[in-house]
């Protein structure tokens, strides 16, 4: 954000809400005219109603990563690591610019706890970013690099979740 020196947040834990929360943010960097970019990492599908939101932020740019199918541990694919890295390249694009106050790498997390990226080369790409840029790394599981580094880390921790009583995601909360 212009002016300040550009801190790092993690959102990670099992709860609901990692997203929604860097988003927030996203909104709010928005509404003081910061350039944002958001990469969602294994994400490919656009089922998400929060993303057809974010395209109508002033100066939000937003790209997906990822094949259209939810991926489970073991079953990656060379084009899971394909998409992975052209996310990170992206983010660090994003991120060494200058041009963007807030950068959001949504489900990085993850994807390091896959395997598809190394966090030391995620952690390396985060701390060369520009003067002034803030950077959320949001997802389940995130690696202890990350979080040592980070100035935030917020765990969203689950209590009680409407799944565990068999009530499947629904659209406009969930996604």
């Amino acid at each position: 954000m212009p002016g300040t020196k550009g801190l790092m947040h993690v959102y990670t834990g099992n709860g609901k809400g990692k997203t929604t929360a860097a988003l927030g943010l996203a909104l709010r960097a928005c509404g003081h005219g910061a350039k944002t970019a958001v990469v969602q990492f294994m994400k490919g599908s656009c089922i998400y109603g929060e993303l057809e939101s974010v395209k109508h932020l002033p100066g939000l740019t937003l790209v997906h990563t990822g094949r259209d199918v939810c991926i489970f541990r073991g079953q990656e694919t060379p084009a899971d690591y394909a998409e992975a890295e052209r996310g990170l390249l992206c983010a660090e694009e994003f991120l060494s610019s200058g041009e963007y106050g807030l950068v959001i790498l949504d489900e990085i997390n993850v994807a390091c706890d896959y395997g598809l990226l190394d966090p030391r080369k995620v952690l390396d790409i985060v701390k060369r970013r520009a003067e002034g840029t803030e950077v959320v790394l949001t997802g389940r599981n995130a690696p202890q690099d990350l979080v040592e580094a980070a100035d935030y880390v917020t765990e969203m921790r689950e209590i009680k979740h409407p799944y565990r009583k068999g009530i499947e995601a629904r659209e406009g909360s969930e996604y």
